[in-house]
């Protein structure tokens, strides 16, 4: 199958035509668009280099909130109280944090400059969303960001600058929101570890239909 050439036109091909998970190229990071493509399955994932690729992979990887997997050691560590949790009160450090803190086996970003400027606006339109963790010292010491359409949150990076954090914005969001599927969108073992799972996209497609 042929990767789709977007235009103008705000629409997408279908997410089944994806051919190893790349649906398309061009178009445009506009709110209009980028809200269009979550609701249909599809997101944004290139290079600084590369034309503005949109994927949609079948199975999809995500993480049923009802089945996160809560360790011992995390609640261990959340009852110290040695962090505290906030939501959307620093989106733009958080943003920038996902694309600088950096990451085993993985070189650079792909969070572009283009793409750091789409979703702060989508912020600013109340669509992403950001959990903070800050230390005792009131330092931004780890979190994640995302979209949120109704009770799905489409999860698009998380950072730790100190052990677990990520994990304790993880669990933050799933206990202080009404969220009921987080769309991790490819596999990583962390998230794995964590409960997140594949389902086939047909099934992901019905879920967002149910819950957006």
């Amino acid at each position: 199958m042929p990767v789709f050439q977007l235009t103008d036109e705000l629409i997408f091909p279908h997410p089944s035509l994806a051919e190893d998970g790349i649906l398309a190229i061009g178009g445009d990071l506009s709110p209009e668009r980028l809200l269009l493509a979550y609701q249909n399955g599809i997101f944004p994932w290139y290079n600084e280099d590369e034309p503005i690729i949109w994927h949609a992979p079948d199975p999809r990887f995500v993480l049923f909130t009802e089945k996160f997997k809560k360790s011992k050691s995390l609640r261990l560590l959340i009852n110290k109280e040695i962090y505290r949790c906030e939501v959307n009160k620093n989106f733009e450090e958080v943003l920038r944090n996902c694309k600088t803190t950096p990451r085993k086996d993985q070189g650079g970003t792909w969070i572009t400059a283009d793409m750091e400027k789409a979703y702060n606006r989508l912020h600013y339109l109340g669509y992403a969303v950001s959990v903070e963790v800050y230390n005792r010292k009131n330092e931004l010491c780890g979190g994640l960001y995302g979209i949120k359409l109704g009770k799905v949150f489409f999860g698009e990076s998380m950072f730790s600058k100190e052990s677990n954090t990520s994990k304790i914005a993880l669990a933050y969001l799933i206990e202080n929101s009404d969220v009921k599927l987080i769309d991790a969108q490819v596999h990583t073992s962390h998230l794995e570890s964590l409960g997140a799972e594949h389902i086939p996209l047909n099934e992901f497609l019905l879920l967002l239909r149910k819950y957006i």
